[in-house]
C-alpha cells in the first residue's frame, strides 16, 4: 500500500468526540528464505483487519493472550510499526500516511508508555535529561526556567521528589522507574497514551499504585488510554471499553461492564471463567471453560473463524469456511454498542447450541488456498544452501 509524506484531510464522517478511529488496520510481517539473495515465502499476519474507535477522555482496554497481535496493534497506531494496509485517522488525520518531518511532528499527540520500565529508559542518561529530550525535540523548552518548573512539575505529579531529577534509572525500583516512563509520556503533552501493558512487570501491590495514578492523570490532564494488558481484573478496572483480541482479530467488543456481565464471544467466555472469583462458594461451583490446543501460527491462521480449531461451540456449517465480521447482536438486554464476531452468538447465550469436545490437531494448511507452500525457515546454514 502506498503512502503519502502529506498530511491527509481531515477525515469526514467522524463525530468530534472520536480521537482515534482505525479501520482494516493490518501489519503482515515477511518471511523470508535465502542466504545471498533473500525472497519472500509468506507473511505472518499479526494484526489482519482491525477496526477500533476510541472516544475523547476514555480508557480503551485490549485484552488477549501472548500472540495475538495487540502490541503490534499499538505500534501500528503510533506508526511504530508502519501499517501494510488500512488508515489510522488521529484527531481527524491519517497518521498511517504521514512520514519524516510531518510524522515527526505529529508524535507529540500520541506517546507510549512500555512494559519494561528498566530497558525503556536509557541508564546513561538522569532522570533530567531523559524528560527534557522530547521537550526540546518539540520546542516546549523556551528557556530553562520555564523547562525546570514543568520538570519539577511532571515529578510531583506521577509522585517523585524533584532531587530525583539528578539520579539515573537503576536508582530507583521498578514502580519509580515506571512512574518516570509515564512522566516521559507527559511531558510532550499528548492527547492519547498508549500504555502496552504498564504494570505486569511490576509487584502486585505496585500495580493498584500505578493504575491509581494512571486514572489521577486521565482525570488532571484529560487524557485518553489505549491500555492493552493480559490481566483481566486490571483491565477491568481501569477501561471504559474493552477490546478482545485473538489470532490478529477483535473477536469481542463492549463497555467494560457489559462485557464482563455478559460475554457472549466463546473465546472470551474461556477467559472469564479463568478469572478467579473472590469468593469460594461461587468459585466452586462456576464453569470452567478449558480450551484445547494451541494459538495457531499467526503465518497459516486458519480459514473461516480463526477460534474454529479450539472452540467448544464450533459449527459444521460457516465455521471453517466463513469468517465473522465484528458486528451487533440481536439479544434482550445487550446494547447496540456490544459487537461480537461469532456466526451463532445468539444460539449459544439462549442454549439452543451446546459445547462439545474439542480434539487438539494441527492445522490443515490445505483448508486456506491462498497458503503458501512452505512458511519455515531454513534450520541451519547446510539447508539454506543446500539443493
Amino acid at each position: 500500500m502506498s503512502r503519502t509524506d502529506t498530511a491527509s484531510a481531515p477525515a469526514p464522517g467522524l463525530d468530534a468526540d472520536t480521537l482515534l478511529s482505525a479501520t482494516g488496520v493490518k501489519v503482515h510481517f515477511p518471511i523470508k528464505r535465502g542466504v545471498i539473495f533473500d525472497r519472500t515465502i509468506g507473511h505472518v499476519y499479526a494484526v489482519d483487519g482491525v477496526d477500533l474507535t476510541i472516544k475523547r477522555g476514555q480508557t480503551y482496554g485490549l485484552v488477549g493472550e501472548s500472540g495475538c497481535g495487540k502490541s503490534t496493534l499499538g505500534r501500528a497506531i503510533l506508526n511504530l510499526e508502519p501499517p501494510t494496509d488500512g488508515s489510522v485517522v488521529f484527531d481527524g488525520v491519517d497518521i498511517a500516511s504521514l512520514k519524516g518531518e510531518t510524522l515527526r511532528r505529529r508524535r507529540k499527540d500520541i506517546q507510549m508508555v512500555f512494559q519494561d520500565p528498566l530497558s525503556s529508559l536509557d541508564p546513561r542518561q538522569s532522570v533530567e535529561s531523559l524528560l527534557i529530550e522530547g521537550m526540546k525535540a518539540h520546542d516546549l523548552a523556551p528557556d530553562a526556567k520555564a523547562a525546570n518548573a514543568r520538570l519539577r512539575q511532571l515529578l510531583a505529579d506521577v509522585g517523585l521528589p524533584a532531587a530525583a531529577l539528578h539520579k539515573y534509572p537503576h536508582e530507583f525500583s521498578g514502580g519509580q522507574r515506571q512512574r518516570i516512563g509515564i512522566a516521559r509520556a507527559l511531558s510532550v503533552e499528548p492527547k492519547l497514551i498508549v500504555a502496552d501493558e504498564p504494570v505486569s512487570a511490576l509487584d502486585v501491590s505496585v500495580q493498584a499504585q500505578v493504575i491509581n495514578l494512571l486514572e489521577d492523570l486521565q482525570e488532571a490532564y484529560g487524557l485518553t488510554y489505549l491500555v492493552i494488558a493480559h490481566d483481566l481484573a486490571v483491565v477491568r478496572h481501569i477501561s471504559d471499553r474493552i477490546g478482545v483480541m485473538y489470532l490478529g482479530a477483535l473477536v469481542e467488543e463492549a463497555g467494560a461492564d457489559d462485557l464482563y456481565a455478559r460475554p457472549l464471544h466463546p473465546y472470551t467466555r474461556a477467559l472469564m471463567s479463568a478469572v478467579p472469583v473472590p469468593d469460594p462458594l461461587v468459585e466452586d461451583r462456576r464453569e470452567r471453560i478449558l480450551l484445547t490446543g494451541d494459538l495457531p501460527s499467526p503465518s497459516r491462521p486458519p480459514a473461516g473463524c480463526r477460534f474454529h480449531t479450539r472452540c467448544p461451540w464450533r459449527q459444521e456449517t460457516r465455521c471453517d469456511t466463513e469468517r465473522p465480521a465484528l458486528r451487533p447482536v440481536t439479544l434482550a438486554g445487550v446494547p447496540e454498542t456490544h459487537l461480537v464476531a461469532c456466526h451463532f452468538a445468539e444460539d449459544i447465550d439462549a442454549g439452543r447450541i451446546q459445547p462439545h469436545a474439542v480434539a487438539a490437531g494441527a492445522v490443515d494448511p490445505s483448508a486456506d488456498e491462498s497458503a503458501d507452500v512452505s512458511f519455515g525457515g531454513p534450520a541451519s546454514l547446510t539447508e539454506a544452501t543446500g539443493p
